[in-house]
């Protein structure tokens, strides 16, 4: 496969890694539920804690707070509190977030045309 100009420029043209878009992007997603939340929260556009943690099965409540309070940190998902009683918690994709979909989108597609 033959890449065009630009991304043969992103992934090659800064020679420190630490400095890199790549780097940075990674610096974000990494963590082991970290893409699995934006996926989960994108198909459901808006979704609360609960159901997300239904949703997900495997993951702790506590792996699932941290993982959420680094993504708001990093501003990828919103936090909406509701000032009710019980309380409501609603998650979302911010601006910044939504960009990201497209990356998954090739994921996906990638696992699609390479799983077995």
């Amino acid at each position: 496969m033959r890449k065009n100009a630009k991304e043969t420029d992103c992934l090659k043209r800064v020679e420190k890694f630490e400095k890199t878009g790549f780097n940075y992007t990674l610096s974000l997603v990494s963590g082991k539920y970290k893409l699995t939340v934006l996926y989960a929260i994108y198909r459901h556009n808006v979704i609360r804690f609960n159901e997300l943690q239904r949703y997900l099965k495997l993951v702790s409540h506590k792996t699932l707070s941290n993982t959420l309070k680094e993504l708001e940190k990093d501003k990828l998902i919103i936090r909406k509190e509701y000032a009710q009683i019980p309380p409501k918690v609603e998650y979302s994709l911010s601006n910044i977030g939504k960009t990201f979909i497209p990356i998954l989108y090739k994921m996906c597609e990638w696992g699609e045309l390479h799983q077995k």
